[in-house]
């Protein structure tokens, strides 16, 4: 089925200009390099983190053959084959190279999946491939550093605390960037990468107290950011971790905060614990009624966050003790009382853009007052994952979704939308590469 044959049948409106999807089909480019080099020594790295035995070992030695040549269907036990044949747009049995690079990316990780006996019978059922890379992580004293600064993050004014825990969010595990929460000229130091900001509009989307924060661009020089008063309102939603939102605690809410934020997670680990400490101050400083975590319900793109993974942070935080000792404890309230729910779709495992969403999550995304797209591959799957000119307006590739919408996002793959032409041509006269190093970043929202 078309892409825009499937957005009729959904009744979403399809885009003023759809843009050439992203293939693997360029010897060289990136999302070739992605296929034929980075899944290979992934396949390596899996291998050699868990004692796997013979039939696995030989599982993943012909899905090593296969995504060199033609994608082959799911097996016919499989569970989810047929949800996975009604996302196929007639990529299952042509070469992996000839599919758009988001789809092929997508299957290749279910197919680990199944390849490492994730789904079962056997022993390997429900074992995190990618769990000794997470758990490393977690582990390691670059956390025990962060999550020690937070002590000196209460302190901080309301405005500076917001760019502090926007700057984290955005950047997530980036080593130069680990909670530094100076005061501005030591922001400024480190906003360096931002090729948009839209951080104004973002605080003023979530409201609450002290909701005029500069934007980043301010202190960083960065072309962009706006402002726009006024928020659209919300309904909860009930179901997730936590109870019926009926028996929440709104008292906060009275602070001025909006009744509902979703923010979409990408990477566990020390990025999944800074959306954290960002949830807890949007709950307990901000007034946000409830907060909607939407996380994957399967291990995906190695270090995707799980439910599982949430649960791990929140004990890392209160293992931690001092302040991120007290923000796990009062977001382990905000979880019993339902102002924070987790919700793991199906659909956000999916090969496929946020534009074709089922029906129950469009509906999510409708409640909430702002929804937040977390990473790279969040952003691919909310603007298209399409060689979109960089200029084209982020309110444009976003025009179909049900709310209003964020991103913060650090560039790994090729596609930007909303950026400013001086900027582009800025990056683009340095000569080197700049869309998928991870160096740069952006925050965009769309009211």
């Amino acid at each position: 089925m078309a892409d825009g044959d499937a957005r009729q049948l959904s009744g979403v409106p399809s885009a003023p200009y759809d843009p050439p999807e992203f293939l693997s089909d360029v010897p060289g480019s990136y999302p070739w390099r992605v296929l034929h080099e980075r899944h290979p020594a992934l396949i390596e790295k899996v291998r050699a983190a868990t004692p796997y035995d013979i039939r696995v070992n030989r599982a993943l030695d012909l899905l090593l053959e296969e995504i060199e040549g033609v994608m082959e269907p799911l097996e016919g036990s499989a569970h989810d084959r047929d949800l996975w044949e009604s996302w196929d747009r007639g990529h299952i049995g042509r070469r992996w190279d000839d599919a758009p690079f988001l789809w092929a990316e997508s299957y290749f990780y279910r197919k680990l999946l199944s390849a490492v006996g994730y789904f079962g019978p056997g022993a390997w059922q429900g074992v995190d491939p990618f769990e000794p890379f997470k758990q490393a992580e977690l582990s390691g004293e670059a956390v025990d550093e962060e999550l020690r600064e937070l002590d000196a993050l209460a302190d901080l004014p309301s405005a500076e605390r917001a760019q502090t825990l926007t700057l984290r969010a955005l950047w997530g595990n980036r080593a130069d960037l680990v909670f530094r929460v100076a005061a501005g000229p030591e922001l400024a130091g480190r906003e360096s990468g931002l090729v948009a900001d839209d951080s104004a509009l973002l605080w003023s989307l979530i409201g609450g107290e002290g909701a005029g924060v500069p934007g980043l661009s301010a202190v960083s020089g960065v072309p962009g950011g706006s402002d726009v008063s006024g928020v659209s309102g919300g309904s909860g939603v009930s179901g997730g971790l936590g109870v019926p939102d009926g028996e929440a605690d709104r008292a906060v809410a009275g602070r001025g905060g909006v009744a509902r934020i979703c923010l979409v997670a990408d990477n566990a680990g020390s990025e999944l614990l800074p959306d954290l400490v960002l949830i807890d101050h949007l709950l307990h400083a901000r007034g946000t009624g409830e907060v909607v975590l939407h996380v994957k319900p399967l291990p995906y793109y190695v270090s995707d966050a799980t439910p599982a993974d949430v649960l791990a942070c929140l004990r890392r935080m209160s293992a931690a003790g001092g302040e991120a000792g007290e923000v796990a404890g009062r977001l382990r309230a905000a979880l019993g009382s339902g102002r924070l729910l987790v919700r793991a779709h199906a659909f956000s495992c999916a090969p496929l853009p946020y534009r074709e969403m089922p029906v129950g999550m469009r509906d999510d995304f409708a409640s909430a007052s702002l929804t937040i797209m977390k990473g790279d591959l969040n952003y691919r799957r909310l603007v298209g994952d399409r060689a979109w000119p960089h200029t084209t307006p982020f309110a444009e590739a976003t025009a179909y979704f049900p709310g209003p919408v964020a991103a913060l996002r650090t560039l790994k793959s090729e596609v930007a939308v909303g950026l400013d032409g001086d900027v582009v041509k800025g990056l683009e006269a340095t000569g080197r590469p700049w869309l998928t190093t991870g160096a740069h970043g952006l925050i965009q929202a769309r009211p």
